[in-house]
């Protein structure tokens, strides 16, 4: 039962991402561009997108023989210069007792789009995190208000940087639970090898201003892009591993893995 709940959100993400993969080799009738790649990889790109993604984490620093596990749900909506990103986490933890397995804690970040070129993407807004978690272990018990920035560039057709940052602190909730103050940094690049594959590293630093716990990963993955009809699908996959860390419980190695979808008008 406890290897279940560890795995439970492991398995739809694996599934969906040959499925997708499958699928969408068999059936693309274009390659797609550069500029198609790239846009696919824009974090704010000015299009509608379903982001499913995975972090599985089979190594924790001082907790032995622990599995954790992270499947993301994304949904991109644009309305005129506003970008809305919602994201839902379905988690697994572990306690004292057994593995807790459920909903955390969803965040909307809109994003104003301050440039908003081809080759340059800038981004900027308000970010609020819900206490949804279906269990205390799965969530921070708080209402949390922070602040999202977002930077794309193109630098050559082949090759692309940018990076994401954001801080969110409690202001309401649990008065029996801690309160919060992460501040989170998300460098990525992209080289195109043609085709639509691509590599790709793009780690999330994580820094708790409250207890001074951090994790920093480095990453490497390898991407594919195809486009089926008026759908961009990117699926990648990206181990990580942490370099730097302080604190019990932070990731020693993860496999990133995700399958976005961009909706074309």
């Amino acid at each position: 039962m406890q290897r279940f709940n560890r795995l439970l959100f492991v398995t739809p993400l694996v599934v969906l991402v040959l499925m997708f993969g499958a699928v969408s080799l068999s059936m693309a009738q274009e390659e797609p561009t550069a500029m198609e790649v790239a846009r696919s990889n824009n974090p704010i790109a000015d299009m509608r997108a379903l982001n499913i993604q995975d972090y599985y984490i089979p190594k924790l620093y001082g907790l032995d023989d622990e599995i954790a596990n992270t499947f993301w749900v994304r949904a991109v909506y644009p309305t005129g210069p506003i970008l809305w990103r919602a994201s839902m986490p379905l988690k697994t933890v572990p306690t004292a007792m057994e593995p807790a397995s459920g909903l955390g804690d969803i965040d909307v970040f809109a994003a104003y789009l301050a440039v908003n070129k081809p080759t340059l993407t800038v981004g900027i807004g308000p970010q609020i995190v819900f206490p949804t978690a279906s269990e205390d272990a799965l969530g921070t018990g708080k209402w949390q208000l922070g602040v999202a920035a977002v930077v794309y560039g193109i630098v050559v057709p082949q090759w692309q940087l940018g990076g994401l940052v954001t801080w969110q602190t409690s202001i309401a909730g649990d008065e029996n639970r801690d309160d919060t103050s992460v501040l989170a940094a998300q460098p990525f690049s992209i080289w195109q090898l043609g085709g639509g594959t691509y590599l790709r590293t793009a780690p999330i630093w994580v820094f708790d201003l409250k207890s001074g716990d951090y994790h920093i990963p480095l990453g490497f993955g390898i991407g594919q892009v195809v486009k089926v009809n008026k759908t961009v699908f990117n699926i990648f996959i990206e181990p990580q591993f942490t370099i730097l860390h302080s604190g019990v419980g932070q990731p020693a190695f993860q496999i990133y893995t995700g399958c976005n979808m961009q909706f074309i008008k």
